[in-house]
């Protein structure tokens, strides 16, 4: 690159972060101005009460409901694997 085209680069750059900058705040004076920019109130979750049977929990938003339910004496599948892994590794050891 010759050193001319150097600095056309440069030219070009600071006009694009010039740019960005003033739309920036631009948008910020005219929110401002026009009244949009005040706090909203924040819309809270609202609890559930945990059941008394464990095995089944929902988490409720505003958009999606989700239940979960556990099974019982499950064992976890990295569990799985690492038993089986260490149980390869040491074939003569019973634990």
């Amino acid at each position: 690159m010759h050193v001319n085209d150097l600095f056309k680069w440069k030219k070009r750059m600071a006009i694009v972060y010039a740019t960005g900058v003033w739309t920036m705040v631009g948008t910020l004076a005219f929110y401002k101005y026009t009244g949009r920019l005040e706090d909203l109130p924040v819309k809270k979750e609202e609890e559930v009460p945990l059941p008394e049977d464990k095995t089944e929990l929902q988490f409720i938003t505003e958009h999606s409901k989700t239940v979960v339910v556990c099974q019982k004496d499950f064992v976890p599948y990295t569990t799985r694997i690492y038993n089986f892994i260490s149980s390869s590794n040491n074939p003569g050891r019973d634990e």
